[in-house]
């Protein structure tokens, strides 16, 4: 059983499905010295991982190829 909920998916307007960011947690990267290419993952549980590349909304295709997704997170 998965132990976070899944963020729900949208269309961008180009065909490219994404999940549907979250506001704070985006606001929260935009707005703080912490960004993605310095936020060392590794440090982080699976869950908390995949859960937070679904809250800054990556697409569907880029979530599936993250090392630290697993099969049963991927294919809801």
């Amino acid at each position: 059983m998965l132990s976070h909920p899944m963020q729900p998916i949208e269309d961008n307007g180009q065909k490219l499905a994404r999940f549907k960011s979250n506001s704070i947690v985006k606001h929260l990267i935009e707005n703080s010295s912490i960004n993605l290419n310095n936020l060392d993952m590794s440090e982080f549980e699976q869950k908390d991982q995949e859960q937070f590349a679904q809250l800054i909304g990556y697409s569907l295709r880029a979530y599936g190829e993250l090392e630290y997704v697993s099969n049963e997170f991927y294919e809801f």
